[in-house]
């Protein structure tokens, strides 16, 4: 490799391609995908089209630099990393081309999100067969890669099995078009004397490609020879999905879509432990289903641990479970098949589903399994590398059983879980990368599990490739013929070894370029407990595992994830690439401490939202870990203007309430207000709200002889925005829980939970605000009050940040007893809410409710008072200080424009726009016109009726 970034970005600019990124804080986030290993890039391309992958192919082919291509980055053996080039197809080259519904078949750019393609292949009743958990962000050519399959692979196959035809270009800039013709026979145009080398090979090697390859379905180790076969027709299309980016580049494919069936029902086996549920597999082949997955408890006890007893719906008895969707177009049939299915099923407990809404949450354990063992039963972080083996499915259940002795031989836990039906398993396991001989460890457990699978006639990958983490042990499950056979084929595409170099031929060593290993300890204090992770920041940030759950837009569905990488589409603006650079402050040397650019590059979109607290199925909690790099960089030195302005807005609003009509009469002039916005760091488009008159303290104390002293005692816990912004809402909550039988009341001193203190990184600030709170409400908390919240962030804090920075016992009783209004009311014994019928909501439930609280509470409060409710995801965009503060405007605005502003727009001008965040109602008024409610307001104005 040759030359350096500068001059590979001038040779790359003056050849057409533009969007080029050689900073630190991309160049860390695309040092690692979904895997264990760290690899940093020379650069980041992401091709606007086809002559642009061209132009950086030429340009990298003169100077010797390699290449790989990446679509989402979910790769979890590392074969989407790279020392030279990393090609992006996501950003730009990520379009459906056409929908064929008459020929069943779909083109589509190689960068094409999989949930792309199924959206536009659902108007014709149409859709992509294989479907893997990561279906919401993984891309086609990423599927293409690896020849992925995804847990409906029994009924639609795999990858290999959809795809048609390729367009894609060799090292040496040759366009390669393969497809099929009239009678389906393979046909493929260019590329003529890599075609012709490779069938000169393939003759020389006829017995191996014949007996040594496709000795079951899930067999996905190696190049897919077989197809090279010529009774197969020589088809290059099967050898290049699955080749891991290391004989072409792929960038457009002709896919296979197939119909869709009318009724899916979901049957749920329960076994006593998972190698019984596997012995049970066999049988269940038997009534052709269409997927077959498995589950173990393990899995179900982190989920419960980190989300609560309900996150689960009732599953049968039993300690492991198969989920067993039976489809086809006549319901009646398929019941039949599920009835005779359970019949003979031998489990101990059965479940049948036929309704998709209540069958989804079943489904979605299993999307997040990745994610979700990324903490093995032993409390430790849990890694991938032996997460793909595959047997041949009549043998899968002695496979898991040896497969446990050997976990527990080498000293080892694990969450096994995966397509049982096509007998592979999904595991991640506590090897101790972070300890002295870890990388030792790890290797000797992935040399013996390789024999393991060897013998029992398996795959050393069933669907994710082999990638950095299994590619050297292909000697194992490979005869030398065969191995030879893999160096023949690449050298006929890739002689010089330019495309994702150390990948299935020429391996780089297994435990090379770990990441984990290469951590370095922390030794600075840290303001935040982690009690999560140990107190251990390194294992806090390492939780992220890169299943890239962030890149997927879930606010259909209620998410928040990721709200910066909806708006950028930027990898160092979502949460796994936030993460990514975090890691290189610990794992590299692209961003060596607290205050490195890259770090500050990376976290200055983050919104804080806490979105991926509850949304990542690993647990990161990227707004605390902004805090922290905050605080370390600021500490003791000057900050940015708006950390004294809106980090410290309580303290001002506590001023501007001796004056306020001044000061909203000075806010209002002209002049002054630009300078006080740039004196402030915020935004000159923001509006500045208007400081109440009269602060709802004010009010309470002058009008405490009007109120009853019976009721039961619930003390309300006055934020800083109510106070002296909104008290109204304040009155209105008065007012509600007054009728369902409390009697409200506040501290005698102003209590504030320092969440602008905690946002703007001020922690040491926040920890002494936070323990005088403490000091003002744990009397009542002891007395078993209930301390009630209104603003969702303040209430937030202490149900969640409180304890993080006060360790105390009176701040977890605090904690604990820290409510919000619908989580009160629903308590509440006879009560019953004021009628809502005729009225709809369109509700916007504020980042850190949904993070922290969870909006069950709300929904269900308004569903039993008869409103309609449209609950809208995401975030409104605004997110405390985030969206005032000067350069951030525009990112705000197009956060709001993911749900908010079209929800706003298309919304009725009766209905009403529920909001019981301060941030949301502002930006609202802000950006629409439309003025917000809280829950409080509504239950208020409808008691009044």
């Amino acid at each position: 490799m040759t030359g350096n970034s500068d001059d590979l970005v001038g040779r790359l600019n003056r050849a057409g391609v533009g969007d080029v990124l050689i900073d630190a804080a991309h160049r860390a986030a695309y040092a690692t995908d979904a895997s264990l290993y760290r690899v940093v890039p020379l650069a980041v391309v992401r091709p606007r089209d086809d002559d642009e992958v061209a132009a950086t192919l030429e340009v990298c082919r003169a100077l010797g630099v390699p290449i790989t291509a990446r679509g989402a980055g979910t790769s979890i053996a590392g074969n989407a990393i790279g020392r030279g080039v990393v090609l992006d197809f996501s950003r730009h080259m990520d379009r459906v081309l056409d929908v064929d519904a008459a020929s069943r078949t779909a083109r589509v750019q190689a960068g094409t999100v999989h949930a792309t393609l199924q959206a536009a292949a659902r108007p014709h009743a149409l859709r992509f067969g294989p479907d893997p958990s990561s279906h919401t962000r993984c891309t086609i050519g990423g599927m293409i890669g690896n020849n992925a399959c995804g847990s409906r692979a029994l009924g639609y196959g795999r990858t290999s099995d959809n795809v048609i035809g390729l367009s894609a270009f060799t090292i040496d800039g040759e366009r390669l078009v393969t497809g099929r013709d009239e009678k389906g026979r393979p046909t493929a145009e260019g590329a003529k004397a890599i075609a012709a080398s490779l069938e000169g090979i393939v003759r020389a090697n006829l017995a191996v490609a014949r007996t040594e390859f496709a000795t079951f379905p899930r067999q996905v180790s190696g190049y897919a020879v077989e197809h090279l076969l010529p009774e197969r027709g020589f088809d290059l299309t099967g050898l290049l999905v699955g080749s891991e980016g290391t004989l072409a580049v792929v960038t457009e494919a002709t896919v296979r879509l197939v119909a869709d069936p009318e009724h899916r029902l979901l049957v749920v086996l329960g076994y006593p432990d998972f190698g019984t549920a596997g012995d049970a597999v066999p049988t269940v082949l038997g009534f052709g289903p269409t997927a077959c997955e498995g589950i173990d408890s393990r899995i179900i006890e982190v989920v419960t641990g980190r989300r609560g007893p309900d996150a689960v719906p009732p599953l049968p008895d039993g300690r492991s479970w198969l989920f067993v969707e039976i489809a086809g177009d006549d319901l009646g049939e398929a019941r039949e098949r599920a009835r005779l299915l359970v019949a003979a099923s031998g489990a101990l407990d059965t479940l049948v589903v036929e309704d998709p809404a209540v069958a989804a949450p079943l489904w979605r354990i299993r999307e997040d399994g990745a994610g979700l063992a990324g903490r093995a039963p032993s409390g430790r972080p849990a890694h991938a590398g032996w997460e793909d083996a595959a047997v041949p499915p009549a043998r899968i259940g002695d496979y898991l059983r040896d497969f446990d002795a050997l976990v527990d031989q080498h000293g080892l836990s694990a969450m096994p879980y995966g397509h049982l039906g096509d007998g592979c398993v999904h595991v991640r396991l506590d090897f101790p990368l972070d300890r002295p001989g870890g990388p030792g460890k790890f290797r000797a457990f992935l040399q013996d599990a390789a024999d393991l699978v060897v013998r029992y006639g398996g795959s050393l990958s069933g669907e994710h490739g082999d990638g950095r983490a299994r590619s050297e042990l292909l000697p194992k499950m490979y005869s030398a013929q065969a191995i030879d056979l893999f160096r023949a084929i690449k050298g006929a595409f890739d002689a010089d070894g330019l495309l994702n170099p150390g990948v299935l031929v020429d391996p780089d060593p297994l435990d090379a370029d770990v990441r984990v290993a290469q951590a370095r300890p922390v030794h600075t204090k840290l303001a935040l407990a982690y009690h999560a992770d140990g107190g251990d920041f390194n294992q806090a940030v390492h939780r992220c595992t890169g299943v890239g759950k962030c890149r997927a837009d879930t606010t259909a569905l209620g998410g928040v994830m990721c709200p910066s990488f909806l708006a950028t589409r930027a990898e160092k603006d979502s949460t796994r690439g936030r993460a990514r650079v975090l890691q290189e402050m610990l794992d590299g040397d692209l961003a060596p401490d607290w205050r490195a650019p890259a770090i500050h590059d990376a976290l200055d979109l983050c919104l804080s939202c806490k979105g991926c607290a509850s949304d990542c199925p690993t647990g990161i909690d990227m707004a605390a870990y902004k805090a922290e790099v905050l605080h370390q960089s600021y500490r003791g030195r000057l900050r940015p203007r708006a950390h004294y302005s809106l980090g410290r807005l309580p303290r001002w609003s506590r001023l501007a309430s001796r004056v306020p009509r001044l000061a909203n009469r000075l806010m209002a002039t002209p002049g002054l207000r630009t300078l006080a916005l740039f004196l402030a760091g915020v935004d000159r488009r923001r509006a500045i709200p208007a400081f109440a008159t009269k602060t709802f303290r004010q009010w309470f104390r002058t009008t405490a002889g009007r109120r009853t002293a019976t009721g039961k005692p619930v003390l309300l816990f006055v934020d800083s925005f109510t106070d002296h912004f909104a008290p109204q809402i304040a009155r209105d909550a008065v007012e509600v829980l007054t009728a369902a039988g409390y009697a409200p009341q506040i501290t005698g001193a102003e209590a504030c939970c320092g969440l602008t203190w905690i946002s703007t990184g001020q922690l040491d600030a926040a920890r002494r605000i936070l323990g005088r709170t403490v000091d003002h409400l744990h009397e009542a908390a002891g007395r078993g009050t209930p301390i009630v919240g209104l603003e969702p962030s303040c209430t937030g804090v202490l149900r969640s940040d409180l304890l993080e920075l006060v360790d105390t016992d009176e701040a977890r009783a605090v904690s604990k007893a820290t409510v919000t209004v619908a989580e009160l009311l629903a308590s509440t014994p006879d009560w019953t809410p004021p009628s809502l019928e005729g009225v709809t909501v369109v509700a916007q439930p504020h980042c850190h409710h949904h993070a922290v609280m969870g909006w069950d509470a709300d929904a269900r409060l308004l569903k039993r008072a008869g409103a309609t409710v449209r609950r809208l995801g995401g975030c409104c965009g605004l997110a405390g200080n985030f969206g005032v503060e000067r350069g951030h405007y525009e990112v705000s605005v197009q956060v709001a424009e993911q749900q908010l502003l079209p929800a706003l727009a298309a919304k009725a001008p009766d209905d009403v726009f529920l909001a019981d965040g301060f941030s949301c109602r502002t930006q609202a008024d802000d950006l629409a016109g439309v003025p917000g409610q809280h829950l409080v307001q509504l239950l208020a104005s409808a008691l009044r009726r």
